[in-house]
């Protein structure tokens, strides 16, 4: 008869026939939750703490569980000893790897440490645990992408481009302006993490298998050694949820969403058909084949990630659709697509480095940015200042504009003369409204292009992401302390 000594498993007491070895070697985990070793290891610490206060450890037998756990953290911190973990000929799981690896250095007292666990419990802690750490990551490279485009906003000063609807040129805007669009989406993206972080906060030690553990564990213990707002408040629901790797992963479809945008404006404004942005070499690569090539690859390559963060979050939604309560292995598969994001951090970091060695062409941005009668709403604002209703300055403008370009020339470049026989409100004033500065701070309100309104929103920006980097450095403190 087999036992769970004799069949190193930590179920097999009631079973007398071994698994069959490709189902054995198919069904295990720990070819992809070796990634979770810090976390087992700080969770299981935290489980020691718990035992202690609830007298099932003593003083000494804790502390040589948390001196041999803080070991094999360390043993396998190298890329070699995490490859150690990933290619264990017999642990099922990074939880059963963990047990072995403590009985091998302090015998039967190893296995008392799963005393009022389950590993349904474990892993949803790990889980928890792990995507923390990674949204601080992704957050605080997200701070370090909007603050290269704010630097490079500050750097831009009053240079214009145009601005585009429908990609038809629309209004001149400064460049700092284009820019902070991008800043408010990472904001937006960063406030989506730290919500999904807020909301996975809660620690699940303590829930046991599905009803809760069958020892008076003080669970707050656990709860706060691992930086937890509290305990999760319903054992069935704790082993069995991962909204939060769902969140997560929806939160970072934002995050490519929006870095795919960028990158494409990016790629399109580096043609030579617009000429607004030289791409820097050492982001960029040439053709095998034509020699005068320089391809935007980094930017191409963003575009294409975010098929993958959105595939990892489809799989996910159709892994829990219609699951039972409480675990079921099914969940096991939510794993991989959590992992298969860790790329993102490396990502920001490398886009935020491509962001500031983007070379403008101012020139060519602002000679674009006043042609084609850009300015055809500021003139129609001067009109409305007038009295003239806005329908018909409306109409008016665009009379205007059609002269304008039937003759070859700008709107600033008719003559009052001509400006009259499309209305009698047009006076002298009328050249100084359609100016390129006038055009932009026609556009003075919150959130608009006017010179002073950009200069308050850099500095808005700024607060904002410094209150960013703060909020990462606490996340790090606590994990540390972990």
């Amino acid at each position: 008869m087999l036992n769970e000594q004799q069949s190193g498993k930590m179920w097999s007491g009631r079973f007398r026939e071994p698994l069959d070895p490709e189902f054995e070697a198919w069904q295990r985990s720990i070819v992809f939750d070796w990634r979770l070793l810090d976390e087992e290891i700080a969770a299981s610490k935290a489980h020691a703490s718990a035992l202690l206060a609830a007298k099932i450890l003593t003083k000494d037998e804790t502390a040589e569980l948390r001196a041999a756990l803080d070991a094999i953290a360390a043993e396998h911190a190298s890329e070699a000893g995490k490859a150690l973990v990933r290619d264990h000929a017999t642990a099922e799981d990074i939880h059963h790897f963990v047990e072995l690896k403590l009985v091998e250095r302090i015998g039967p007292l190893g296995l008392k440490l799963h005393t009022g666990r389950s590993r349904n419990e474990q892993i949803a802690t790990d889980l928890r645990l792990y995507v923390r750490a990674q949204i601080n990551l992704v957050v605080k490279a997200l701070a370090a992408w909007a603050g290269a485009l704010v630097e490079q906003a500050r750097a831009a000063g009053d240079s214009v481009m145009p601005s585009y609807t429908h990609m038809q040129r629309a209004e001149p805007v400064l460049v700092a302006h284009w820019l902070l669009a991008y800043v408010e989406m990472a904001l937006r993206d960063a406030g989506r993490l730290r919500d999904c972080a807020a909301r996975l906060n809660f620690c699940p030690l303590g829930s046991g298998a599905v009803a809760g553990a069958t020892l008076a564990l003080d669970r707050n213990l656990a709860a706060r050694e691992l930086g937890f707002t509290a305990p999760t408040a319903n054992s069935i629901d704790a082993t069995s949820d991962r909204d939060f790797i769902l969140e997560y992963l929806q939160a970072l479809t934002f995050v490519g969403l929006h870095l795919s945008r960028f990158a494409e404006e990016i790629t399109l404004f580096a043609t030579a058909e617009f000429s607004f942005i030289t791409l820097p070499e050492a982001f960029s690569t040439g053709s095998s084949a034509m020699p005068q090539k320089k391809n935007p690859d980094l930017t191409e390559l963003i575009r294409g990630k975010v098929g993958r963060i959105h595939g990892a979050a489809e799989a996910v939604t159709l892994q829990l659709k219609g699951l039972p309560l409480a675990y079921n292995k099914d969940l096991q598969e939510t794993q991989e697509p959590a992992f298969s994001v860790d790329f993102v951090p490396q990502m920001l970091k490398l886009v935020a480095r491509f962001t500031a060695a983007l070379r403008f062409n101012r020139e060519r941005m602002s000679k674009t940015a006043q042609s084609g009668c850009l300015n055809a709403m500021a003139a129609a604002t001067y009109l409305v200042h007038k009295g003239v209703p806005f329908r018909t300055a409306h109409e008016k403008i665009g009379h205007a504009v059609r002269f304008a370009i039937e003759k070859g020339v700008e709107l600033g470049a008719l003559t009052l003369d001509e400006l009259r026989q499309f209305g009698t409100e047009f006076e002298e004033d009328f050249f100084a409204a359609v100016t390129l500065a006038a055009t932009l701070d026609c556009h003075d309100v919150t959130g608009g292009t006017a010179r002073e309104r950009v200069r308050q929103a850099l500095a808005t920006a700024s607060e904002h992401i410094a209150g960013l980097g703060a909020h990462t450095s606490t996340q790090e403190a606590v994990h540390a302390g972990s």
